[in-house]
């Protein structure tokens, strides 16, 4: 249960056994290929070796296009597939990497993409066809064709009024203004009044004049001919046209369904493929030869080195040097490593620090349970936790989660079965309604509506002891790195005022309080240069007293959330049983539980976290630390043999 300790590894080999040296490290899994940063730097061996150069390009355009064509056969072929649970297949290695399987996968995508363009194009040409259309609708009534603009004498345009506009008006305006001028009626919707404007070319500026102030806008339709009816026809064949190709493309994508299996296997191998050629490209090179630098487990140098002779290769393994900075890798039991996912979102540790988990794990489930406190809750949990684990096997996070949800799931049906909690109070409730006169009830030690100020001081205990076990540890810590008046300095002063409290409080005798005090004055400021500034410092350490006891305080949460969640509970119960009707009770009493489990299980999550993040680590957790990467397998619809 610690971090692992590395060594940096450095290959020279020769440029023609790359490709295979590069697949037998990701088939161990536990090689990271890093960035040769200091030799790109150096000019002695960049006069030699350059920059490798790699296939990563093409192989992540050909990722682009398998994933292209999987979303198209979601969408159009109804495929199933992606999301948090991926029903995982086996693969061998050989089955995985074979060129054939992947040059028909390719290809298959190839055609759904063309199919995909195609039908992409068809949509745009049909949104063009309806919007025309749309245009030409409130002038089929009109028997004139289009392109007519008028006669020797006469000018003649279409144009819109808005539909406000009082006609009758607008065309008492015009012959006031125009006497040879006439506005014609074609139609009318909600917005517009759509018109026909005839007037004698020598008032042809008049009546545009007077039209002006009623907002009369002209009408083009270029590159027309005929009339408005035998447009629309006309569309219309072209619109049923290009529904008849929409749905030839959608066809050939539908064919394709069943190459939905094969697509996500050649998804995975070029993932896999992006991995190695990334590697590749951090390597150095002079064509003939080869450089790799990276890191390695200490633990699993033998495994290496075994690859490594099977190689022209020369290569090394060395503890870091002092400003070199390894990866995190945290090495924990199996029921520990789901809570690396709580480390992961705040930080990894530094690599020279200590592993958080296991010292963290014990009071994160624990707070865990005590929030949600219900045994139907903690048995959903379990369940949910098994089934998804055992059927879909995740990777990573989502492994951690549903290994995490399954373990907090165990506390809190404990603390639910110390309550008497089962979805609230939902048996009591159940048997109520089938015997009135049952006064039933699960047995429990206490309840969070009757005993909230014992669970509120339970929780501030509990909070009292993580906080002293942080500074524990960091009293540890230091002490191992030889720091051993600073931890006495920085952890042992408060510890004494602490049991100096505790002794005044219990006897009277505040002399403990007032030496640990005193310690506090004398040493918090040590750092400062001048002796002012030493007794500064020492004076305002004692203001973190309000800190110690906000942080204490902040663990009354554990009190809120488990009350919250047993009255929501208990509310959707009591009101599933006013009706008097099982049937309508068990209906909203588990809608109601449902709703409450979901935010349950994420408030408890965040709140615990809060704890762990905010309250306990910063009494001894050093973060910073980078994830340790190593080239290896990673599938998402796999399992690789």
């Amino acid at each position: 249960m610690s971090i692992v300790k590395m060594k940096r590894m450095k290959v020279i080999a020769l440029a023609r056994e790359r490709s295979e040296l590069l697949t037998r490290l990701m088939r161990l899994g536990c090689v990271e290929i890093s960035e040769p940063e200091d030799l790109l730097m150096d000019p002695d061996w960049t006069s030699l070796l350059s920059r490798d150069t790699s296939e990563l390009g093409q192989v992540r355009m050909r990722t682009t296009e398998l994933g292209r064509a999987l979303d198209a056969l979601k969408k159009y072929a109804q495929v199933k597939g992606g999301g948090l649970f991926v029903q995982r297949s086996a693969v061998t290695e050989a089955e995985l990497f074979a060129p054939e399987r992947a040059e028909a996968a390719l290809k298959n995508a190839e055609e759904i993409n063309a199919a995909v363009d195609a039908l992409g194009k068809l949509q745009t040409q049909a949104n063009r066809l309806e919007a025309q259309k749309a245009s030409l609708l409130p002038w089929e009534s009109l028997d004139l064709p289009l392109e007519i603009e008028g006669t020797e004498h006469v000018e003649m345009v279409l144009g819109t009024l808005p539909g406000s506009s009082a006609l009758e008006e607008v065309r008492g305006a015009l012959a006031k203004a125009a006497e040879l001028s006439e506005l014609l009626p074609v139609s009318a919707d909600k917005a517009q009044q759509y018109v026909l404007l005839l007037c004698h070319k020598s008032q042809w500026s008049e009546a545009l004049e007077a039209l002006k102030p009623y907002t009369f806008t002209a009408t083009h339709f270029k590159g027309l001919t005929g009339t408005a009816r035998e447009n629309l026809a006309a569309l219309d064949e072209r619109l049923s046209q290009n529904a008849r190709e929409q749905e030839a493309r959608l066809e050939a994508i539908r064919a394709h369904a069943d190459c939905a299996k094969e697509l996500e296997v050649i998804t995975d191998r070029l993932a896999q493929d992006a991995a190695k050629e990334s590697a590749r490209e951090r390597g150095m090179t002079d064509g003939t030869i080869v450089f790799l630098e990276g890191w390695v487990p200490a633990a699993k140098v033998d495994k290496a080195e075994l690859v490594l002779r099977d190689f022209d290769a020369a290569y090394s393994f060395a503890e870091p040097k002092r400003y070199e900075t390894p990866p995190t890798l945290l090495e924990n039991p199996w029921w520990i490593r789901p809570i690396n996912m709580v480390t992961e979102m705040y930080s990894l540790p530094a690599y020279d620090s200590l592993d958080p988990n296991p010292l963290m794990f014990p009071f994160f489930v624990l707070f865990y349970g005590i929030m949600m406190a219900d045994m139907g809750y903690g048995l959903l949990m379990m369940i949910t936790s098994l089934v998804v684990i055992k059927k879909y096997r995740p990777k990573g996070t989502a492994a951690n989660l549903f290994g995490l949800l399954g373990i907090c799931g165990i506390p809190t049906f404990l603390f639910g079965a110390l309550t008497g909690g089962f979805f609230g109070d939902f048996i009591p409730q159940l048997l109520k309604l089938i015997n009135p006169a049952s006064t039933f009830d699960l047995p429990h030690l206490f309840t969070p509506l009757n005993d909230t100020l014992m669970i509120l001081v339970g929780s501030m205990i509990l909070g009292a002891i993580q906080v002293i076990t942080g500074m524990a540890i960091n009293f540890y810590k230091l002490t191992k790195r030889g720091q051993f008046l600073d931890a006495l300095m920085d952890v042992g002063s408060w510890w004494l005022v602490f049991a100096g409290v505790g002794v005044g409080v219990a006897t009277g005798v505040w002399a403990v309080a007032i030496a640990g005090v005193a310690a506090l004055i004398l040493t918090q400021g040590r750092s400062a240069p001048t002796l002012i500034g030493k007794i500064v410092g020492g004076v305002s350490s004692l203001y973190d007293i309000t800190g110690y006891f906000g942080d204490i305080l902040s663990y009354s949460r554990l009190m809120a959330l488990m009350l919250a969640g047993s009255v929501i509970a208990q509310v959707f119960n009591t009101l599933g049983a006013i009706p008097g009707n099982v049937i309508f009770f068990i209906i909203i009493s588990m809608a109601g539980n449902t709703l409450n489990f979901a935010l349950n299980i994420l408030g408890c999550y965040v709140h615990d976290l809060r704890l762990q993040c905010l309250e306990y680590f910063n009494k001894f957790y050093e973060d910073g630390g980078r994830p340790f990467a190593p080239l290896a397998y990673d599938t998402k619809y796999v399992d690789v043999e």
